[in-house]
């Protein structure tokens, strides 16, 4: 037996016989724990007996908790952030279910004392690699044209990097930005951003939960090599009718939610536009009358309390974009998806989720300049979702489950004039997707926890559709036609997942981490940060899953009761079958992708400090990377080793929240980072008088450093119980730096022997006002 097969053998055994119980407990305690005026669930609430303040637990995604304990008397106490401390006795004498209430806290300017009670997930939780964004927080931070932005806001946070003003993506830990996996309600989300990746997708005031898990992918997750990004929209009120929203310069939003049967049904409702092309319109720019940039998108969850034991949630999203230049262009994107969850709690250890959605991404264009082009391209999915999680006791929680996706992916129809024989038909690419994993998170005693999983990754090509042998030299030398439901090429990859934690005490640990992941749907882009008309493909018989391994190891601690918070942590990841397209290659429109691209190998390593101040009237967060990320492809730069585009030798983030006074809270963030690698013209030469620029090594040369500083205030105008306003003011790069967009290279005009570099920016000052209300 080879030792790959012995560790496998190994892995299994361990996963399937360790012990699901350190020591046994008489009974068990559950119930769920929700807003007392909304009646919305609360995630990671802390959970304790007053005489036992070291043993405790949480309440999971769907605000569910559990916690074992010997028979008797007990005060339980329920602690969370921006809520008055919950006290409930019970008397065990048997398994009891206790669903708990809590009241938000009162407005105070005195700083919240955090006290060693709490449970403290970013010294003890195994899981590394992972932010959570508090909706609180991110309402308070400096924002773009009046829009609050999670995305942007986790960038914020380090090993996370923007791909840059009017880019559609995000960077994580040297991957690239098709490797994140963005989800709302546990939906892929293709493209998540408006207008070019000045907004995102997220409408800040419908979410409930935001985590971004960067390190080893927990073992429910997958499809993707790099991140998870997991969005949440929240339920609505089950008690009243409200209205939320807000008006800015060039956007507005308005939410709405309400009781369907009062404390057991709700829905919310949540619209958003911008409209600063009607303003210029109506302003009589004469420019401006013939063009139209907006978005806008929609938002829906019906939510239903079936039962004590059964809920039931039906969530929505509509998004589009639109840019239109009279006579010249049409353009236009977006994402829709719909979701059914169903979850029931079989009994007080036993909890089941099943889910069905569908999911959609296109786009489509109409160019008219000289020669008129069009196209237009789609991706459906359809998807299925099933997890069990079963938690034996206080120290044992097991997960389990799996997933399926058929992906329908129309690379597009193009035509490139007036003329129908010209039309290219691109073949649609059908591919079915699934997962199936377990994971268990274990207590080991008092200071050493683990999460241990494994996932088994199966994907298939299938048909109906043409498939390629591609030889040696990248050339196409046969091509097969598989009918409708044909299994083309199937690959299995199994990915092992554990970390683990070891508490020195309860203010400081250590933490490791081992996983592998795999990707089998990939971006395919000229443009390194990304368009919205990018081309999506799935693994073929010639491309393979992308393949990554990361090993993580940091050090937590904290400082004065929890209030200060301090880690650093260093991560090395090897990735395979990574993809870059050959220099002059071809693929809009081309449907034999396969010749155009080459594969190899990457990798990427750094250390990530972050030093942050939770509470008080002054608070947030210094952060710091120093990363690397390459790649070596054969037949791309001589075959040697080259700076992947995303590669960035420095990234800070330094953030600032201050509570002025009951009224006012002003913020400040200021942002640095290396410049993109990018590849620039090595010399030039002349065809038929013609200059062609000369290109050497790839990603050689970097772009000018970025940097800017944002200002943002908040004024609280009015708060009562009905009725609730306030104004938010932000200054976007306030000393008006003008960071690099895009540079070109030209000809001199006065010295054609020479060439110029042309930089072009797309922002200095942005200042924004918007008001925001509630009632």
């Amino acid at each position: 037996m080879t030792l790959e097969k012995r560790f496998r053998s190994a892995f299994i055994f361990l996963l399937c016989f360790i012990p699901i119980a350190i020591s046994a407990q008489n009974y068990t305690v559950t119930g769920q724990v929700s807003d007392a005026k909304t009646g919305e669930t609360l995630i990671g609430v802390s959970i304790f007996p007053e005489s036992q303040p070291f043993y405790g637990t949480t309440t999971d995604r769907n605000g569910k908790y559990s916690i074992t304990l010997s028979k008797g008397e007990y005060t339980l106490f329920f602690n969370y952030m921006g809520y008055d401390v919950q006290k409930v006795k019970v008397v065990v004498t048997g398994n009891l279910k206790r669903n708990v209430t809590m009241n938000q806290a009162s407005v105070q300017l005195a700083e919240v004392v955090v006290t060693s009670k709490r449970v403290d997930a970013n010294v003890s939780d195994a899981q590394t690699g992972v932010t959570q964004m508090e909706v609180q927080q991110l309402n308070k931070l400096p924002v773009l044209m009046g829009e609050r932005d999670v995305i942007k806001s986790l960038e914020l946070m380090p090993g996370v990097k923007s791909a840059g003003e009017g880019s559609t993506g995000f960077f994580v830990r040297g991957g690239t930005a098709d490797q994140n996996l963005v989800m709302l309600d546990n939906v892929s989300v293709y493209n998540a951003s408006h207008l070019m990746g000045f907004f995102s997708t997220f409408n800040s005031d419908v979410l409930r939960d935001v985590a971004l898990y960067k390190g080893p992918i927990p073992a429910q997750y997958g499809e993707r090599l790099s991140a998870i990004l997991d969005v949440q929209q929240r339920n609505g009120d089950m008690q009243d009718y409200g209205v939320s929203g807000g008006i800015g310069l060039i956007s507005s939003k308005i939410n709405v939610e309400g009781p369907i049967q009062k404390g057991k049904s709700s829905f919310l409702l949540g619209a958003r536009r911008t409209y600063a092309d009607a303003i210029a319109r109506l302003s009589g720019i004469e420019d401006a009358q013939n063009a139209y940039l907006y978005f806008y998108d929609l938002n829906m969850k019906l939510y239903f309390a079936l039962s004590d034991k059964d809920q039931l949630s039906v969530s929505g999203y509509l998004g589009r974009d639109k840019m239109v230049l009279k006579d010249v262009a049409d353009m236009g994107w977006g994402n829709m998806f719909l979701n059914a969850k169903w979850t029931r709690n079989m009994n007080p250890k036993w909890l089941s989720t099943t889910s069905l959605q569908y999911n959609q991404y296109s786009y489509g264009y109409d160019v008219e300049m000289g020669m008129d082009e069009t196209g237009d391209a789609k991706i459906n999915d359809y998807g299925f979702r099933q997890e069990f999680q079963y938690k034996p006791n206080i120290n044992s929680t097991w997960r389990m489950g799996l997933q399926s996706t058929y992906h329908d992916i129309g690379p597009g129809d193009f035509n490139t004039s007036s003329d129908e024989s010209t039309a290219v038909n691109l073949h649609h690419r059908y591919s079915w997707e699934n997962g199936l994993y377990i994971s268990n998170q274990l207590k080991l005693g008092d200071r050493l926890e683990v999460l241990y999983g494994l996932r088994l990754s199966a994907f298939s090509a299938m048909g109906k559709g043409e498939y390629y042998e591609i030889d040696d030299n990248h050339e196409v030398v046969d091509s097969v036609w598989h009918k409708s439901g044909k299994f083309v090429k199937t690959y299995f990859n199994l990915e092992p997942r554990l970390s683990a934690v070891y508490k020195f005490n309860d203010v400081s640990s250590v933490k490791a981490s081992y996983a592998r992941t795999t990707q089998n749907m990939h971006l395919l882009t000229y443009v390194n940060n990304g368009t919205p008309f990018d081309r999506w493909t799935s693994s073929s018989n010639n491309i393979k899953p992308q393949i990554a391994d990361q090993f993580t190891v940091g050090y937590f601690r904290n400082f004065k009761d929890n209030t200060y918070e301090f880690s650093i942590e260093a991560y090395y990841k090897n990735m395979r079958n990574q993809i870059d397209f050959k220099d002059h290659a071809e693929f809009q429109g081309y449907d034999v992708i396969d010749t155009e691209v080459r594969i190899g190998k990457g990798r990427a390593y750094g250390i990530e400090f972050m030093f942050k101040k939770r509470v008080g009237r002054f608070n947030g967060w210094l952060s710091y990377t120093l990363a690397k990320s390459e790649k070596k492809i054969d037949g791309i730069n001589e075959n040697r080793w080259y700076n992947a585009y995303q590669d960035r030798t420095h990234d800070i983030s330094l953030v600032g929240i201050y509570e002025l006074n009951r009224k006012w809270t002003l913020s400040a963030a200021w942002i640095y980072y290396t410049g993109n690698a990018i590849t620039y013209p090595s010399g030039k030469y002349q065809i038929d008088g013609k200059d062609v620029m000369y290109y050497a090594e790839r990603n050689g040369y970097r772009a000018p450093a970025y940097h800017r500083l944002d200002l943002g205030a908040t004024c609280l105008l009015k708060k009562t119980k009905k009725f609730e306003s306030e104004l938010a003011f932000s200054l976007y790069n306030a000393y008006g730096r003008r960071n690099a967009y895009m540079i070109q290279f030209k000809t001199n005009e006065d010295d054609p022997s020479k060439t110029s570099a042309y930089r072009y920016a797309l922002f200095t000052y942005v200042p924004s006002v918007s008001w925001n209300f509630k009632f």
